[in-house]
Order: structure tokens, then sequence, then C-alpha cells
């Protein structure tokens, strides 16, 4: 049970610090992609264009880096691809090494986009440029890996829940009702891109309230398996401490960590945290 409060006080540390967040490279679940796409879609790419276009790769970058461009042919757009049919997605193979392999970057190696790939795309606009980009970090699920269904269905659920997130939380499931609050939670808690500064805005009273119940309610005993969403690890990302009237529980030796943190975050919710209101993280307005 120590080691338990130990893991747990660790993942605590981990998700209410949403500006260290950034830093931290590891690999987004299919729902964390899709809340952080500008474009989700199952789509083949139909051609490589012979000429690269020269780009930042980020705002404020000295140099420009060459984008392969492929055409990708949008045969289900789930997410921000209304009325688009063909979409042009930029890339940055690796360069090759001797004996022609390809090196990779602590497991993240670049994206390597081909013809006739058939896969489910996250893509991000290009800051500057007219065509999107693909990252390792979010990089696509190609129709043929294994799992590749499970994700798509649920990044399908996803999608609708950020079209109507009142009618998401509003399920008559429990469980759905959670993953619609963890992926609200994921949302509004992720750093923005690019962002130099941030601030905290408000969302709508109503929508914080339907999320911290759909929280408390969910089962924070079952394991967290990186994929489907955990209560705990919600609770988590809100970022509640002593300014919002949270503290978290002081554990005794054989006491689980997860299981005091609900009591305390139920109790909290029912007294200090009743009219508490979820912020999201947005980026500042350029003066």
């Amino acid at each position: 049970m120590l080691r338990t409060a130990f893991v747990a006080a660790v993942a605590a540390l981990v998700f209410v610090a949403p500006v260290d967040a950034k830093r931290a490279i590891r690999i987004f679940s299919p729902t964390e992609k899709l809340v952080r796409a500008d474009m989700v879609a199952v789509g083949k790419v139909t051609a490589i264009e012979k000429d690269t276009v020269d780009a930042a790769q980020y705002p404020g970058a000295p140099d420009k880096v060459a984008y392969k461009i492929a055409v990708v042919k949008v045969e289900n757009g789930l997410f921000g691809a209304n009325n688009i049919t063909h979409v042009k997605v930029g890339f940055i193979p690796a360069p090759e090494a001797p004996g022609g392999v390809r090196p990779g970057r602590g497991g993240f190696g670049p994206v390597n986009l081909t013809k006739d790939m058939e896969a489910l795309f996250f893509l991000k606009k290009h800051h500057s440029a007219d065509f999107y980009t693909v990252e390792p970090i979010m990089a696509p699920t190609e129709v043929k890996d294994e799992g590749y269904k499970a994700q798509l269905e649920l990044v399908k659920k996803g999608a609708g829940v950020i079209a109507d997130p009142m009618k998401a939380l509003k399920a008559e499931k429990a469980d759905d009702r959670l993953f619609a609050a963890a992926l609200l939670v994921t949302k509004y808690r992720s750093y923005p891109d690019n962002a130099p500064e941030v601030e905290n805005v408000k969302i709508g009273a109503d929508e914080s309230k339907l999320i911290l119940k759909a929280i408390a309610e969910g089962d924070w005993k079952k394991d967290q398996d990186g994929v489907s969403p955990h209560p705990y690890q919600a609770f988590s990302m809100l970022g509640l401490n002593e300014t919002s009237g949270f503290k978290f529980p002081q554990v005794k030796p054989g006491e689980d960590f997860i299981v005091k943190a609900k009591e305390t975050y139920t109790a909290w919710l029912a007294g200090t945290g009743k009219d508490y209101q979820i912020t999201k993280i947005v980026a500042k307005p350029k003066k």
C-alpha cells in the first residue's frame, strides 16, 4: 500500500502541473490525440508530392526545414474535416543513417507517410504554411495495426463528446458520463501548442458541475491501462489545491492513497467545492 501511495502522489504532481506537462514525452492515448488535433480522419495517402516545402517547424524557429507533402484522401472525417475530401499533410522524414537505417528518438521515430498508406490520422494545422502536419507523439494508427478498430471506436465516441458535451455528460450510463468528463478535462487542461503565455478561464458552471460529479461517481479502484479513462487521472488534471479549498489526504501506512483521495474529493465536492468551476488553459491573447 505504501508503494501505491507513493506512485499515486507522484501521479498527482505530474497531472496538476500542466505547464511542465508540455515538456513530457510519452505516448498519447487515442482520445488524448483527438483533443489535441485540429483534424482527425480515416484516410488513404494517394500521392507523395515530388517537391518539398520549406517552412519553420515552430513559431520563431531560426531556420526552415524541408517538409515532404503527402496528399491524403479523406474517407471518413471524424473531427474538423467537414466537407474536406483531400488534405495535404507535411512530414519531416529522418535522414538516412549508415546502412539505410533511420534513427529513432527515444522510441518516437519520425512519421514517414507512404503512398497507399491507410490510417487514422491525427493532424495539426501548420502555424504558417498551407498544410497540416503529423507529429511523432500524434502518430497515425494504420488500418492494419492491431487494435485499430478499438481505437477508431474510441475516437468516434470522443468526437461525439466534443460535438455535444452536455448531452454526453448526461448519458444514462455512469461509464459513458465518466468517459465524457475525462475527455473534456483532458481537452480543457492540456497546454496549448506554441503558447508563450497562458491563462486559466472558467468553463460554464453547468458543464463544470456535471464533469465534477461524473468523476466522483467513477470507479477509482480500477486499474489504469493508459487507454480507457480513469477518474483519478481526470481528478488529478483538474489542478485542485489549497486555493481551490482542496487539501490532499495524509495517508497512513496500509491505507490506499487513491481511495482516500476519492473520499476527500467527494467530501470537498459536497462542501467547499460545490460551486467550484473548472478552468481551461488557453493561450493569452497577443497584445
